[in-house]
């Protein structure tokens, strides 16, 4: 088997990009046909690395632009953003910068960082969905199709709509709707000429829906990144393990993936790395089952894979807002101790919280559909369980400890 080098960061392409030839097909299909997607997907799935892995592949058809807006909390910045993304294109960029040609002089001989701070203090509620159109103007006019990949479009509009206190009021939703609106019909009118992809590290549709403004992308195709099958998994820690040198003793491997449950790819990833360290420190390459165990339950779920799993709460809070969030985690906290959620303890839990505007059936109806889309919980006959084996123990851990199952509760 082919050795299968480690990744390390928030994505990877080439040689470490592992088995998605199917969604890879979808998403290159999708493109050439002309139209614009929507990666849907739980957290870690690997959607911004498939746009990496995507741009790279098409990049003889298509000028491939690549937006990150991890850090913008408002329609200027992403335009600022948007404008920053095409300096890397010489042809493009060109262009583009005689948009600002009145805000900044000599724009060439300015630094990446100067020039960041210079673009975002020209642009203005009153000039962003101007300058916005120029810039689409420019990419459509190309000679050549441009695919423009935007990542964490989801956080953008979730600050734009709740600022820094998580609070939805009337004025941040007319401006995600004045930035939704004007997203929606630049899709439009440079249909073919443009190809949009929009992702994120939390689902872009609860957060529209929040605002009502699901109707904004609905001219975008879904492409659902699902987790990988146990095989795949298996195969891809087998192909760590001969990257680096590494065994398996009586199918380990396979004990990984069941301790994992739902097989997120950054999760195995995660996994082998424990693995990997474990068996270094201890001058010892071969990985038993009883290992694996060991190293889930004191690595895995340990404070250090707390880091990278704390991002769930995280981003569940950034999308809820403080007050749900106490309803959430009770619901999240039920399914994680008592292994499932039922209908009888989300009615038992209603009089427990009191929400403005809103009764608590409608918030846990809110908060079940947001569960479900962005991958915590599922839902079976008996009641809503977690996806993720290791999610749901780890949540479980963070909170058992000062948690009364609903019905061990005195009424």
């Amino acid at each position: 088997m082919n050795g299968l080098k480690q990744a390390h960061g928030n994505w990877v392409t080439g040689d470490r990009f592992w088995n998605r030839d199917e969604e890879m097909a979808q998403f290159e299909r999708h493109i050439r046909e002309g139209a614009h997607l929507l990666l849907v997907a739980q957290r870690r799935m690997g959607k911004t690395s498939l746009m990496k892995q995507a741009a790279k592949r098409l990049a003889d058809e298509f000028h491939c632009i690549f937006v990150d807006f991890q850090n913008s909390s408002s329609p200027q910045d992403a335009i600022s953003e948007l404008a920053l993304s095409l300096r890397p294109h010489m042809s493009i960029w060109q262009k583009a910068s005689g948009a600002f040609a009145n805000i900044i002089d000599k724009i060439d001989k300015v630094g990446i960082d100067d020039l960041s701070v210079t673009l975002r203090a020209g642009l203005s509620e009153g000039n962003w969905q101007t300058k916005g159109d120029e810039l689409l103007h420019i990419l459509a006019s190309q000679e050549k199709p441009v695919l423009l990949l935007m990542d964490e479009v989801p956080i953008l509009v979730n600050r734009i709509l709740k600022g820094g206190d998580y609070e939805i009021t009337p004025g941040r939703c007319q401006t995600a709707a004045a930035f939704m609106t004007w997203l929606r019909k630049n899709s439009l009118e440079h249909q073919g000429q443009v190809r949009m992809v929009v992702s994120g590290s939390i689902g872009l549709e609860p957060v529209l829906r929040q605002a009502q403004l699901s109707a904004t992308v609905n001219n975008f195709v879904a492409l659902d990144l699902k987790p990988w099958r146990p095989e795949t998994a298996a195969g891809c820690f087998r192909a760590l393990a001969s990257g680096a040198g590494m065994t398996y003793l009586s199918g380990a491997e396979d004990r990984m993936v069941e301790l994992l449950g739902c097989c997120i790819p950054h999760h195995v990833q995660m996994f082998f790395d424990h693995a990997l360290t474990y068996c270094i420190r201890h001058k010892c390459m071969a990985l038993a089952p009883s290992l694996a165990e060991e190293i889930y339950k004191t690595e895995m779920l340990s404070s250090r894979g707390h880091a990278e799993l704390t991002h769930y709460e995280e981003r569940l809070k950034m999308v809820l807002g403080t007050e749900k969030m106490g309803l959430a985690v009770e619901m999240l906290t039920e399914a994680a101790v008592t292994g499932q959620l039922t209908a009888e303890t989300i009615r038992r839990l209603q009089p427990d919280f009191i929400f403005q505007g809103e009764t608590t059936q409608e918030v846990q109806k809110e908060i079940l559909w947001m569960l479900e889309h962005d991958g915590y919980l599922e839902q079976t006959e008996a009641g809503y369980v977690f996806v993720s084996k290791l999610l749901r123990e780890w949540w479980c851990g963070r909170h058992k400890m000062f948690f009364t199952p609903i019905m061990e509760r005195e009424v």
